[in-house]
C-alpha cells in the first residue's frame, strides 16, 4: 500500500498588517481537533500560552465541560495582535498513525516568498518547534536556533529583491515536549517583546 499523501488543512490565517507569524508542522487527524482551525488539540498548549501572555488567564480560550476551543475569540485577538498563523509543511506522509513530527514525511514546504508577498510587514517568523524551525533553516540555508532565540535570514522574492526577515524558534507547545506551561510562555513572551507586539496590546 502507497502511504497517503495528505494536504495541510488549514489556509494561513493572515490578519491585515501581520507583523509576526506562527508556524508549525502538521495538526493531527480531524478526529483529535476541538475546533477547525490551528493548533486544534485540546491538549495542545498554543492558546493557554496566548491566554497567559495576554489575558493573564490560561483557559481564556479553552471550555473544559465539552473540550471546545473558542476559534472565533482566537482568530479576533490575532487581528488586534496582527500576528499571523501557517504552516512550514504543506504536504505530508504520516509513517505512523500520529500526529507525532518524529513519524511526519515531508513532501512539499512552504513557499516562502509568496507567503511574504502576502504579508509585506512581517520581519518576524516564528517556527513552534524544532522540525518546524529545521524547514525554515532548510529554505533559507542558516543555522538552526537555538530554542528561544532567532538567526537573521534572508531570501530571494519574486521581484528580485531581498527580504529579510528573523527566524524564531520557540519551544513546541505539543504536551509531548517536555517543558512546564509556564516555562514555555516565558519564551513566547519574550519573543513577543522583542517583535513590539507585547506592549501594544495587554502585557
Amino acid at each position: 500500500m502507497n502511504p497517503k499523501i495528505e494536504n495541510h488543512p488549514f489556509q494561513p490565517f493572515l490578519p491585515d498588517g501581520t507583523k509576526v507569524i506562527l508556524c508549525g508542522t502538521f495538526p493531527p487527524k480531524p478526529d483529535k481537533w476541538s475546533m477547525d482551525f490551528f493548533y486544534p488539540n485540546f491538549y495542545n498548549d498554543m492558546w493557554r500560552i496566548f491566554g497567559l501572555i495576554f489575558y493573564h488567564e490560561k483557559d481564556k480560550f479553552y471550555e473544559k465541560e465539552n473540550k471546545r476551543i473558542d476559534k472565533e475569540g482566537i482568530q479576533e485577538m490575532l487581528r488586534q495582535l496582527h500576528v499571523g498563523v501557517g504552516e512550514t509543511v504543506i504536504q505530508a506522509v504520516r509513517t505512523k498513525d500520529n500526529a507525532s513530527d518524529k513519524f511526519l514525511e515531508i513532501v512539499k514546504r512552504v513557499d516562502l516568498p509568496e507567503l511574504f508577498v502576502r504579508i509585506p510587514l512581517c520581519h518576524d517568523f516564528v517556527t513552534t518547534g524544532e522540525k518546524a524551525a529545521s524547514v525554515i533553516s532548510g529554505i533559507t540555508n542558516t543555522d538552526l536556533p537555538k530554542v528561544g532565540e532567532y538567526v537573521d535570514c534572508s531570501i530571494k522574492m519574486p521581484d528580485g529583491s531581498d527580504k529579510k526577515f528573523r527566524h524564531w524558534r520557540m519551544p513546541s507547545t505539543s504536551r509531548a515536549y517536555p517543558m512546564k506551561l509556564e516555562k514555555k510562555a516565558e519564551y513566547y513572551r519574550k519573543m513577543f517583546k522583542s517583535t513590539g507586539i507585547v506592549g501594544e496590546y495587554k502585557d
